[in-house]
């Protein structure tokens, strides 16, 4: 058996959680999200927790009743957590020159190319962003969807990647970067 998947979710104060014909939807006071999930999975919602169960007389093979186990138990604890707290990621643009600035959900960068990038991010993502003197830019998201707010983010690395030369480029806050020396003078 699963051990993620035989744990179960505690519903927080505040928070829904219904399953219709093989869907669950989770609503709470950040936003509302469904799953659907598959019929090898048993979910069942009773006194505050949800536990998720391995129907054994389902035709698909043991192995990917075990990997469904985890992984729906896993979406649907996400889920709980994102209509209850939300996820919140804050990236840092590390270069000279690199600027950002967002006008509603509109993200303009300046990223060292030789024209301005623009990114429309979805409504479900806000977005705020904040450019202090003698402190690098910050963009910070937040979303209920953890799914969507890490492809965002993975998006938005990929204008600038960290490089380890110099350690420029679009950064998790806090993140480091293994840094390489560059070119040695060779000596004769």
């Amino acid at each position: 058996m699963s051990r993620i998947g035989k744990l179960p979710i505690s519903i927080p104060a505040g928070v829904t959680v219904a399953q219709n014909d093989g869907v669950v939807t989770v609503k709470g006071p950040k936003g509302e999200m469904s799953q659907k999930v598959d019929s090898s999975i048993i979910v069942k919602i009773a006194d505050g927790h949800i536990t998720f169960e391995v129907d054994e007389n389902s035709p698909v093979n043991y192995k990917q009743k075990q990997a469904f186990h985890g992984l729906y138990r896993s979406l649907v604890n996400n889920m709980v957590i994102g209509v209850s707290e939300g996820y919140k990621k804050v990236l840092e643009l590390v270069g000279v020159g690199y600027r950002v600035s967002n006008q509603g959900n509109l993200i303009e960068f300046s990223l060292g190319y030789t024209h301005p990038i623009f990114i429309q991010l979805p409504s479900e993502v806000k977005v705020e962003t904040k450019s202090e003197r003698n402190q690098n830019p910050l963009i910070i998201l937040e979303s209920c969807d953890k799914a969507l707010l890490g492809l965002i983010c993975a998006k938005i690395r990929s204008f600038r990647m960290p490089e380890p030369y110099k350690g420029k480029g679009v950064l998790f806050q806090g993140e480091v970067i293994r840094r390489k020396s560059g070119k040695t003078a060779s000596a004769k």
